[in-house]
């Protein structure tokens, strides 16, 4: 059994996907040359659930060390095959996300939102590793039933990995964020002009 992590130390993974199936994605982050894996153990994945607004029955878990960050890193594996193979218009195999999605056993639960409205959410009522990713899984299937192919994007800065779903009206978002490698690339587009 694992303990709920102590958010204080552990960085954190970015949130800036615009969906949740791409926030899976940007588990994994580039940083120079070196990929950044922000899932070292169970509590790094459940960080991340609580981090991505998913609470999972924790205290009804008896999994195994490790079966989390197993179950969890297999189902971004996953996601990345069916988003690629989604935006390449590929049917893949599905059988495996249907696992997940059939193993996710949820209840409603009534809860304030952020702007103190009262919201119906879902949250985990099984104690596997497969469920208390279940509506990661169910965000991913949404994907590639709801989504549009064309609005799954990565970051055009050459040194990021990072994906997002375009929710701008003009459909024209360039960069995971404008702070980060939009600002980046802006810079060093100006220190070349400005050395020539």
């Amino acid at each position: 059994m694992f303990e709920m992590p102590d958010d204080k130390n552990l960085p954190l993974a970015p949130i800036l996907g615009d969906h949740l199936a791409m926030d899976l994605l940007n588990t994994q982050a580039r940083s120079g040359d070196k990929v950044v894996e922000y899932w070292n153990s169970d509590a790094d994945v459940l960080r991340w659930l609580r981090q991505s607004g998913i609470s999972p029955t924790v205290e009804q878990s008896s999994l195994a060390d490790g079966e989390l960050l197993l179950q969890a890193k297999v189902l971004r594996t996953l996601a990345h095959q069916l988003i690629t193979g989604f935006k390449q218009e590929k049917l893949q195999d599905i059988s495996e996300l249907n696992t997940y999605l059939h193993t996710y056993v949820s209840a409603p639960h009534l809860k304030p939102d952020s702007d103190g409205k009262l919201v119906i959410t879902r949250i985990s009522r099984g104690d596997t590793a497969a469920s208390m990713l279940g509506q990661v899984a169910e965000a991913i299937a949404q994907l590639l039933v709801e989504g549009d192919a064309a609005l799954i994007k990565q970051c055009e800065h050459p040194d990021c990995i990072l994906w997002f779903y375009d929710r701008t009206k003009a459909h024209k978002r360039r960069w995971c964020s404008m702070a980060t490698c939009g600002n980046r690339f802006k810079a060093a587009q100006f220190r070349k002009r400005n050395s020539e």
